[in-house]
């Protein structure tokens, strides 16, 4: 391995078990405010996650993939006059109910494409419409907040590193899974001695790589026990969500530097038989419920200082289709959830239903720009400054302050 290869191994995906927790906890009075973003590849349909059962249009266009009404045999689970969630999402009830969760209806972006690997670009470069946009907007705001830099300011979990995390600063990442914390050519001991002497000089190399290894050291010895666990209970379930939020929280209550999370889930492009209280599309939502009800439970009290920010690239056709699924669409929801989150609320301007009100006579148009949450959370959760938005989200329209609301004590 030459040195050209191992450095981009070590600020990158490739050699991202390097960049793992280090038993450093930082010495502040308060505990470390924290953004965790789930974004749910393959455009999931918001129309059956948060259902407008208000609307009689809605029944019409779905005759056989509409969730029920509140209070019908297997009906969606009432949030207030207009709204109520999928049956399948019965464990973010609790949630619900202790205002720790909120939605934003006809949220999305400002761009029309319909293109999966379009639209999720956008959604993680933060600049709609603009694909030469070189780094993500979550890595720009890790480089905004203060303070000093450590190896797990910022985690990824999944085998690569994602677009929304690229940028100039260097971020961790978390393969999940049997063979996480296998052992590397780092680890052997001659390879690792001639690489100490490589790298010991005070230059940035030479630091990103004595960063790196403090944290691989970390990460397999906090893996070890838990790849242990997993391996006495059987093989993890195929839909693994819940055992992946468990082992992210108690990294996050471990390692007091992670302010910043990413994660994303696939299989919600459900052209075919997307079904309605059950089949497909219930049989991937109950999962993510129950992974992030998890997830809040696992926190403690870290909980308190967190926000979990659920999106996808665009929503689906209000109309169901031949084939009793749905189609690219549009609008979608947001779903925001934390211990300050000001939740039990749908947020956004609802449009309707009806076809005059239909974004190109198909689609639930979208009155909420995606970046507009995102921008509220980063400036009233981790308090970066407004004149720093203009850096993270270039070109973002004038802020929505109606959303402050979302974090309104």
């Amino acid at each position: 391995m030459n040195r050209r290869r191992f450095l981009g191994y070590a600020r990158g995906a490739a050699f991202a078990p390097l960049l793992q927790p280090i038993r450093v906890a930082r010495a502040q009075a308060e505990a470390p405010r924290r953004l965790v973003v789930v974004m749910l590849r393959g455009a999931v349909d918001g129309l059956n996650v948060v259902v407008p059962y208000a609307e009689q249009a809605y029944y019409d266009a779905r005759p056989t993939i509409a969730i029920a009404k509140p209070g019908s045999e297997n009906g969606a689970l009432p949030l207030d006059d207009r709204f109520a969630l999928h049956p399948a999402l019965a464990a973010l009830m609790p949630l619900w109910n202790e205002k720790k969760l909120a939605f934003i209806h006809a949220a999305g972006s400002p761009d029309p494409t319909r293109s999966h690997f379009d639209a999720q670009q956008f959604i993680e470069n933060g600049t709609p419409g603009r694909q030469t946009t070189p780094d993500g907007w979550m890595n720009r705001a890790l480089a905004a907040l203060p303070g000093t830099r450590a190896p797990t300011d910022a985690v990824s979990i999944g085998p690569t590193l994602p677009f929304i995390l690229r940028g100039s600063v260097a971020v961790a990442n978390l393969p999940l899974g049997p063979n996480a914390a296998q052992p590397m050519a780092i680890d052997r001991p001659e390879i690792a001695s001639a690489f100490d002497k490589l790298y010991a000089g005070s230059d940035k190399q030479s630091v990103a790589y004595r960063q790196g290894r403090d944290a691989r050291t970390q990460i397999v010895a906090d893996m070890a026990s838990d790849e242990q666990k997993m391996a006495d209970n059987g093989a993890p379930p195929a839909n693994a969500l819940p055992a992946m939020a468990a082992r992210l929280a108690g990294m996050m209550t471990r390692d007091r530097h992670i302010r910043l999370a990413f994660a994303s889930l696939g299989g919600w492009d459900t052209h075919v038989n997307q079904g309605n209280h059950d089949g497909q599309l219930a049989n991937r939502l109950k999962p993510l419920g129950e992974g992030l009800a998890t997830f809040a439970t696992a926190l403690g009290n870290d909980w308190n200082d967190t926000v979990v920010v659920v999106v996808s690239e665009f929503g689906r056709t209000v109309r169901e289709n031949g084939n009793r699924g749905t189609d690219h669409g549009h609008g979608n929801v947001i779903w925001l959830l934390g211990g300050k989150v000001n939740g039990g609320k749908i947020y956004g301007d609802w449009p309707g239903l009806a076809d005059a009100q239909l974004y190109q006579g198909r689609d639930l148009a979208v009155t909420t720009d995606f970046r507009h949450p995102l921008a509220t959370v980063l400036e009233r959760h981790l308090h970066l400054p407004d004149p720093v938005m203009a850096k993270i989200f270039p070109g973002m329209p004038a802020p929505r302050r109606d959303l402050a609301q979302i974090f309104a004590a």
